[in-house]
């Protein structure tokens, strides 16, 4: 059994995202599972990014905006929706509500996110992950 405390749980930010690392590669020896609680201000932008070798399961929590796929397509994406990306899908998701958007993501194999927030986001079209 492993117990994640709230103390545990890594948080990164950037350009208006914050991602809750409940249960990834630093807090857990899972070698099935990273899960991450994501929130985003009204405006921000998760930006557009692959996992080559991870799918990716978003469950929207509260909020509203646009999933941001593979040749510019885009579809609307709110609270009580599930979206599975498979290996190398491209995916982003921006906020277009007034209010705070927030999903819960399942990665699986694991995937530690720590370098993806270090990285610069504010470029378009860049693979952030």
């Amino acid at each position: 059994m492993e117990l994640i405390r709230a103390g545990q749980i890594q948080v990164f930010s950037n350009s208006g995202v914050t991602s809750r690392q409940l249960l990834f590669p630093e807090n857990s020896s899972s070698i099935r599972l990273t899960i991450t609680r994501v929130t985003l201000r009204p405006g921000a932008r998760n930006p557009p990014h692959r996992h080559a070798t991870s799918e990716q399961v978003w469950i929207a929590l509260r909020g509203e905006g646009r999933l941001q796929l593979d040749g510019g397509r885009t579809e609307p994406f709110a609270q009580g929706d599930v979206v599975r990306f498979e290996d190398g899908d491209l995916h982003g998701f921006e906020n277009t509500g007034e209010r705070e958007f927030e999903y819960l993501s399942v990665t699986s194999p694991p995937v530690n996110f720590r370098a993806a927030y270090e990285k610069n986001w504010s470029g378009k079209g860049k693979d952030v992950a």
